[in-house]
């Protein structure tokens, strides 16, 4: 940062010179400070990097496309702020940056790259654009006429939403452009090490968000990744290359392009496949996670993976039970958990793979099950299964309920946000398995003996043992009447009043509003 900010405003605008006419000129100067204030800090740093280092490797590329779009978009969003507050000389020296910013850009990535023709056009109307957006206002820094600012205030807006428009829909172009180099490195090449850094990038790019995902997707990445995974000699970047499918697929144009290519059964070949190292068959994992998850919204792909799900189950289970680390134990178990959500054979044949016993000797061993996240997917699972009659004896057998209080009793190690929720969905999904299990009276008389009743009490009463959850409270008391009415002598007649005998709404609202001193 420091060596960039060394770097002399004059030299810069020198370098920049070349590509600008005269009027532009004046706009690098004012936009160009010697020092670093609020408003040109973001900018400048962003000028320097890249800037006469010759290196136009698509990574690069990438990384100042990128980084020159979020400057460009930052100060159109700070030009919107400014605009509506009337801040005139700001707006204009906003435009000036934008302006300097957009036509670094264009220059930059036309000398890097031969642009595409379709490009060049939304190229031409964005440089009128952004000049028509300088020159007007510059005209609202000299008149005090409100009537006046006013109208030009609409027509500034106007234009301001243009420029924003035909800018994303440009960058949106290049990014497609650089995509289309990364994929034809991938399907072109046979050395390794460029095939890896070319998916390298493509995985770099998926962090960025859903709507580059979706640019991936449609260009044609998922089957290029495919055609990998189905060569034996590419067999190290198996896992590289699911990896970025995972990734790919967090949107719906990534699972359509992997319903096309037969993905599912790549994956399932992968998976079932015994050679292949414990690296590629977590990653498939993981893509099958991403493909079942319940937050997508079309489910025509299902109908294929509904073919293979008894391999893809198979493997999965296994690959829990061998599991050499925490991560390849929770990629394994979250695929298996969205499955048994979508498909009751899932389950049934889970219990015939002993996935019960498989499931609860694995929260034993610390090396596979060791953060909540993990207990998470553990305990979804159980939940799903227990609305099987034939999964209360395998339970019992396996002393899961004793499993069940100890994730009754799951509290963060930290202040994290995501690992509070995540203690909260397995107290929850304890609490459902629980009230499931017990319509089964050696259960609901195992859970009493081993004071799953006080514990439940304890959940309901403190809001801090639940960290405030509604859903721990409701799944809590569930389970409390679900035993009582199998067992009403195992709770007091107190709580029997507040807890069990009231509408469940009304002991819902009860135990939501106590204030700790209850307890």
């Amino acid at each position: 940062r420091m060596r960039s900010l060394q770097v002399d405003s004059v030299q810069r605008w020198m370098e920049d010179l070349r590509h600008m006419t005269e009027v532009e000129c004046m706009c690098v100067l004012q936009a160009k400070a010697i020092g670093v204030d609020e408003d040109s800090q973001q900018g400048e740093l962003i000028v320097a990097s890249g800037v006469g280092a010759g290196d136009h490797v698509a990574r690069n590329n990438l990384q100042t496309l990128l980084r020159r779009a979020l400057v460009v978009s930052t100060e159109l969003g700070k030009m919107f702020q400014r605009l509506e507050k009337g801040r005139w000389q700001r707006v204009h020296s906003t435009a000036a940056r934008a302006n300097c910013h957009v036509r670094s850009l264009v220059h930059e990535y036309g000398a890097a790259r031969s642009t595409p023709p379709e490009m060049q056009k939304y190229e031409k109307s964005l440089l009128e654009k952004c000049t028509e957006l300088t020159s007007i206002t510059e005209r609202c820094l000299h008149s005090e006429d409100q009537r006046f600012l006013s109208s030009m205030r609409e027509a500034i807006h106007q234009i301001l939403t243009d420029v924003s428009d035909s800018f994303s829909t440009m960058i949106d172009m290049a990014l497609a452009n650089e995509i289309r180099i990364l994929i034809k490195q991938i399907e072109s090449s046979d050395d390794l090490h460029a095939i890896s850094s070319a998916i390298s990038n493509l995985l770099s790019l998926t962090q960025d968000g859903p709507q580059l995902c979706s640019i991936i997707a449609k260009e044609g990445a998922v089957v290029a990744l495919f055609k990998i995974c189905r060569q034996d000699r590419f067999r190290e970047l198996y896992a590289h290359a699911l990896r970025t499918v995972a990734s790919i697929c967090c949107v719906e144009e990534g699972i359509h392009q992997l319903d096309k290519v037969d993905g599912i059964l790549c994956l399932a070949d992968i998976l079932t496949d015994d050679s292949s190292v414990e690296a590629a068959r977590a990653e498939a994992a993981a893509v099958v996670a991403q493909i079942t998850s319940p937050h997508h919204t079309s489910t025509q792909h299902l109908a294929s993976f509904l073919e293979s799900m008894h391999d893809i189950v198979t493997a999965l289970i296994q690959l829990c039970q061998s599991a050499s680390c925490g991560e390849v134990f929770l990629l394994a178990s979250a695929a298996l958990a969205n499955i048994t959500f979508f498909d009751s054979m899932a389950c049934e044949i889970l219990l015939q793979l002993n996935a019960i016993q498989i499931l609860l000797q694995a929260c034993r061993d610390r090396q596979r099950v060791d953060t909540p996240y993990s207990k998470d997917q553990v305990v979804t699972i159980l939940a799903n299964l227990s609305v099987l009659e034939q999964c209360a004896s395998e339970v019992l057998q396996e002393q899961g309920i004793e499993r069940l209080l100890l994730l009754l009793a799951e509290k963060p190690s930290s202040s994290s946000p995501s690992e509070g929720a995540a203690c909260e969905r397995v107290q929850q999904k304890a609490a459902v398995t629980l009230a499931r299990l017990s319509r089964d009276y050696e259960v609901a008389q195992t859970a009493i003996q081993l004071k799953a009743v006080p514990r439940l009490i304890e959940l309901c009463r403190s809001p801090t043992e639940r960290n405030n959850s509604d859903s721990v409270l409701v799944a809590c008391l569930a389970a409390l009447r679900r035993l009582a009415a199998g067992c009403p002598d195992s709770i007091a007649a107190a709580d029997q009043q507040q807890l069990i005998r009231p509408r469940l709404v009304d002991s819902f609202l009860l135990c939501s509003n106590m204030e700790e001193s209850f307890v």
